[in-house]
């Protein structure tokens, strides 16, 4: 997990970089059916940056919850057998 942080702040460094260097290119066109756009160079990586970012959430979001239920159901299976292997557990006494 700390190797993916890492890579992230080498991409953010690299990025950041490429902004620096070509703040003064001319603008870059982008035709896309009937729209038609002029842009900065890096406005267009920020832009295509962030729709792949959304893109990776919208497919890591379900798979993560649907993780953490099934987490939570096979806890309650632990415990459930645990209870059935062990029996319940002793209740004690307030004076102990």
């Amino acid at each position: 997990m700390q190797f993916f942080y890492w890579l992230m702040l080498a991409i953010v460094i690299g990025v950041a970089i490429f902004a620096v260097q070509n703040s003064s290119a001319p603008l870059v066109t982008m035709r896309f059916l009937f729209w038609k756009f002029e842009t900065s160079l890096i406005y267009t990586l920020l832009g295509s940056m962030g729709a792949g970012i959304l893109v990776a959430l919208f497919f890591w979001i379900p798979r993560t919850i649907k993780s953490f239920i099934r987490s939570k159901e096979l806890k309650k299976q632990i415990e459930n057998l645990e209870t059935v292997y062990h029996g319940p557990a002793p209740v004690k006494a307030k004076d102990e």
